[in-house]
């Protein structure tokens, strides 16, 4: 593993367990065992740092994405329920959180995290596309699927995280998996 590797493994670490907060791009660098320097180095700013972060975490979670669609037997619903457990798991929050916080920053075109918005739509409508035509839909309703679910996730999250009320995102996030199971193909009463 490289050095730059083993930062952002470490990185990742951190922040899961502390958050980011305030903490200035020093403390993150006295808190990994390194320099300011390096980080510097190896990622360009501590926003650059932020951006790695983040993507590293979206590609675990798409790794278990992509694990969800090979439990044999297993119904999308069920798959989309326990994706949603574990996205929503409080130990993940404070990575969400710093999504939440570096996405805006991109949107308003913060230097060092612009990069962020190149595929944080693309690099999941893809493989939901995938999963949804794979279970009937044709291509473009996929995609629109797979668009509806994201945003759904997503704002579900945000939701969350600015509320703490579990139970009303779970029955709201358990509307949305009902309502995509009425339209699955071959269903006797599908949605219009």
């Amino acid at each position: 593993m490289s050095e730059k590797q083993r930062l952002l493994e470490a990185a990742v670490d951190y922040v899961a367990d502390q958050g980011i907060g305030e903490k200035s791009l020093r403390q993150l660098a006295a808190a990994l065992g390194t320099s300011h320097r390096m980080l510097i180095y190896h990622f360009g700013s501590k926003e650059g740092l932020l951006v790695e972060i983040i993507k590293t975490v979206e590609a675990r979670q798409l790794a278990v994405l992509a694990d969800l669609a090979e439990v044999e037997g297993e119904s999308p619903g069920d798959a989309a329920r326990r994706f949603w457990q574990r996205i929503a798991n409080p130990a993940l929050w404070p990575n969400e959180r710093l999504f939440f916080e570096v996405y805006g920053q991109a949107l308003q075109g913060r230097p060092g995290t612009t990069h962020l918005l190149d595929d944080v739509i693309h690099s999941w409508v893809r493989p939901l596309t995938e999963m949804i035509a794979a279970q009937g839909f044709p291509a473009e309703q996929a995609q629109n699927l797979a668009r509806l679910g994201l945003a759904t996730s997503r704002g579900l999250l945000l939701d969350l995280l600015a509320t703490g009320d579990r139970a009303g995102v779970d029955a709201a996030m358990e509307q949305f998996i009902t309502m995509y199971e009425a339209q699955l193909p071959g269903r006797a009463t599908p949605l219009s």
